[in-house]
């Protein structure tokens, strides 16, 4: 009887212990999903969370729940009462992920174990998560975030909060790229070989070319910049003066932030390394290269590093080297300089000027120095079925790209000079079959229509309202020459399976970038003012793309306060507008463009503003 006794009394006590486990099982996950949805630190910790992932695993198709079929969750004009129900809210990032640029983060390298080769900056590039790991949620500002100093202002000056890195500040504080002054970082406009500031560094290099009133602009013959291993971006900060445009380009490396910075200045800037592939710019885009002290080494792998800055410069273009190898007499420094200009010559670029610290390079404006070197000359020429302006994920290779047949027979890029070339027809317009009149007739028809965005959007906005814009389908890029004499700079992106129209936006004398968006663009969070989407939804729609993924994309590039334009067709905007309330954005005005001489068939315009949430402690920091 004892035995049995006890034995029914252990069973009652497991029972007991059981259900109290239950309830407190339920307890906490009860409360846990309801304070976890409010609490920022818990709502995406991890990479490839399938209860986070499971919005957007139809992204290119596929996701841990996918069959590699599109998802219809993500077809526009679905009736509302469909199988997919739009969620009340997206959850919040972890704190840690407040700087997240989801292509280039490499805590996704590591967890993926990817195999690559440090010694050529491969981790460096872009290596995006496959959709089963994708984010979906919303990237949070940082503590004590304010809405950014505004142009010009921006150039010297930015909030601490908003970029709370000071390490640059200390590492450099001999060379005046920056300073930390009370709830501000100021930047005094200096560089590793410029202490003296920019500017003067900037008269000098055109002293050195002789070009009139030392203006580096040359008459306008000289407009586009690329600044490679750029810091800050004062160099490119302090060129705009002097209607020049430099797209600044430095690696998330160990001198993180950089470009952070620079875009936070309202400097254009973008993310990306010299490294296995070609940088996202088409051929012959740029006047000026530049390197102060960037580090490189360009002798690496047969000089495949400079012979991808000599397929990005024009005919003529020029290389303003400042570095040790330049000027330093020790016998390490003078082994590369002799190297160098071994290399160099041997592509045909001949010096242009050499001063102190700086060496400037020209490169050939004609084919001739080329078909005179003898039989066997390395660099080789490309092949005659190289596209030099083939870039998308297309590697490198160390061979010299010839010119054009016109641009042999004009000796140059034949390009009017600056303000003239935004308007000018560019020779490149008939690589597309395009006429003077159909580019004539695209750049009036976007005059028209950005006049009517800026009419929609004055309500919301004043002079200083916005600095960094994008547009995500720039074609022509006749929409950011339309803002020339507003104080804004414009991101123009070609999709890389369209036209490569991206030639003749920089022949106008615009920059900007090819770029997928079924991926994540190169930039940090909270780096553009306004983004423009024409037909962008629709684009990707057709590619089995997630429209919800491009739009946490585009909330995550959105500085809070920013702006969005859509012009696409009806249903995506009543698409979009079903996610507003969740993405924490409000309509601003929907106009419908049959008002407009130029309309586009059903296509409507759709304005948006992203609002400023924050934690209660960043409220309190805020103006």
């Amino acid at each position: 009887m004892r035995g049995r006794s006890d034995g029914s009394q252990k069973k009652r006590l497991i029972t007991s212990v059981c259900l109290v486990a239950l309830f407190l099982g339920f307890i906490y996950f009860y409360y846990g999903s309801i304070f976890g949805s409010q609490s920022r630190g818990a709502a995406a910790l991890e990479y490839g969370s399938k209860s986070l992932r499971k919005l957007g695993s139809s992204y290119l198709g596929g996701g841990d729940e996918s069959d590699g079929k599109p998802d219809d969750s993500t077809k526009f004009g679905q009736e509302d009462g469909e199988e997919y129900t739009v969620p009340k809210s997206f959850p919040v990032c972890d704190d840690r992920h407040s700087e997240l640029i989801p292509c280039l983060d490499r805590n996704l390298i590591y967890q993926m174990r990817l195999k690559l080769d440090l010694s050529v900056m491969e981790h460096y590039e872009r290596h995006c998560p496959p959709p089963e790991r994708r984010y979906n949620c919303l990237i949070p500002p940082p503590s004590g975030y304010k809405i950014p100093i505004k142009w010009p202002k921006s150039r010297d000056e930015v909030w601490k909060a908003n970029i709370p890195h000071t390490h640059l500040a200390h590492e450099k504080s001999d060379q005046n790229w920056m300073v930390v002054k009370g709830d501000k970082i100021a930047f005094p406009g200096g560089g590793t070989h410029f202490h003296y500031g920019a500017d003067k560094y900037i008269a000098s290099i055109a002293n050195m070319l002789n070009f009139s009133k030392n203006n580096l602009n040359n008459e306008g013959r000289l407009r586009t910049v690329l600044d490679v291993g750029c810091g800050v971006a004062s160099f490119g900060a302090y060129l705009l003066s002097s209607n020049i445009i430099a797209m600044s380009l430095a690696p998330n490396d160990v001198h993180q932030n950089q470009i952070q910075f620079a875009l936070e200045r309202g400097i254009p800037a973008y993310l990306g390394v010299l490294g296995t592939k070609r940088l996202p710019y088409p051929s012959r885009s740029f006047e000026l290269a530049h390197c102060s002290r960037c580090r490189i080494d360009w002798l690496q792998r047969d000089g495949i590093l400079l012979l991808e800055l000599d397929r990005l410069l024009r005919p003529g273009g020029y290389f303003a080297y400042s570095s040790p190898e330049a000027y330093a007499q020790d016998e390490d420094d003078l082994r590369i300089w002799r190297k160098m200009s071994a290399l160099v010559g041997r592509m045909c670029w001949k010096i242009a000027a050499k001063r102190n610290q700086t060496v400037i390079w020209q490169k050939p404006l004609t084919n001739d120095c080329y078909m005179e070197r003898e039989p066997g000359t390395q660099p080789p020429l490309c092949r005659s079925d190289d596209d030099p302006d083939a870039v998308w994920g297309v590697r490198m290779e160390a061979c010299i790209t010839p010119y054009s047949d016109h641009d042999q027979r004009v000796k140059g890029s034949g390009l009017a000079p600056w303000p003239a070339r935004l308007t000018t027809p560019p020779p490149r317009l008939a690589d597309f079959g395009y006429s003077s009149e159909m580019f004539e007739k695209d750049t009036e028809r976007w005059r028209h229509r950005v006049e009517n965005y800026w009419n929609l959007l004055s309500p919301k906005t004043q002079s200083d309202t916005l600095r960094n814009l994008m547009d995500m389908k720039a074609n022509l890029g006749s929409f950011a020459a339309a803002l020339k004499d507003k104080d804004v700079w414009v991101m123009n992106v070609v999709p890389k399976d369209g036209p490569n129209t991206l030639k003749v936006i920089y022949d106008r004398g615009l920059i900007g970038s090819v770029h997928n968006w079924c991926e994540a663009f190169s930039t940090y969070p909270r780096t553009y003012d306004l983004l423009h989407a024409w037909t962008v939804f629709s684009d990707i729609e057709k590619k089995g793309c997630s429209a919800e993924d491009l739009l946490i994309e585009m909330d995550r590039i959105l500085r809070p306060t920013g702006f969005i334009i859509i012009r696409d067709k009806q249903s995506v905007v009543d698409f979009i507008k079903k996610y507003l309330v969740a993405l924490h954005w409000e309509a601003v005005a929907t106009a419908d463009p049959s008002s407009e001489t130029d309309q586009d068939g059903d296509d409507v315009v759709f304005v948006i503003q992203k609002k400023l949430w924050l934690t209660s402690e960043s409220v309190r920091d805020t103006e």
